[in-house]
């Protein structure tokens, strides 16, 4: 049985609201910058590197992957990551190709805390992913059977 690695990374620090005329346009803060680089650094230092990115549209995600140091992976960028619920953005997960063994999902809070609570209950703070944050869940199977396979998942995180 084939063992799949999903990465789900919460954005890295993003900068005031108020001074942006729409959420989806606010880009990293210069604490936001270091902390993605940062959870680059972790990423390849345990060897997490992954065959394949879905990102949210935002300019924050965009900017944390970019951090990231993961020039050579395949991205696709995805709307739904940025406005979708949880259930959303499990299903985007669960059309992953089947050649993908590693997976890594830049979004949003409340719905990656939701989703990585939805695979590993009670494995998470009470609140949730902090910017930065990282949440690895393993599990044998196929993507479209994630949320079977979830029961026994296996689950690590990093801030």
């Amino acid at each position: 049985m084939t063992v799949r690695t999903l990465i789900l990374l919460r954005h890295a620090k993003a900068a005031d609201p108020d001074d942006y005329a729409t959420d989806i346009e606010r880009p990293l803060s210069p604490r936001g910058r270091r902390d993605a680089s940062a959870a680059g650094t972790w990423l390849h230092s345990e060897g997490l590197v992954p065959d394949a990115v879905l990102c949210s549209t935002a300019v924050r995600t965009r900017e944390t992957l970019q951090e990231l140091g993961l020039e050579t992976v395949p991205v696709v960028f995805e709307q739904r990551i940025y406005h979708g619920p949880a259930p959303d953005t499990l299903d985007l997960v669960r059309q992953t190709d089947a050649d993908v063994s590693t997976l890594l999902v830049i979004g949003h809070n409340p719905t990656l805390s939701v989703l990585s609570d939805l695979l590993a209950p009670d494995e998470l703070p009470d609140n949730g992913l902090a910017t930065a944050g990282i949440a690895v869940h393993r599990f044998g199977g196929t993507w479209r059977d994630l949320d079977r396979a979830a029961l026994s998942a296996q689950h690590t995180a990093r801030g």
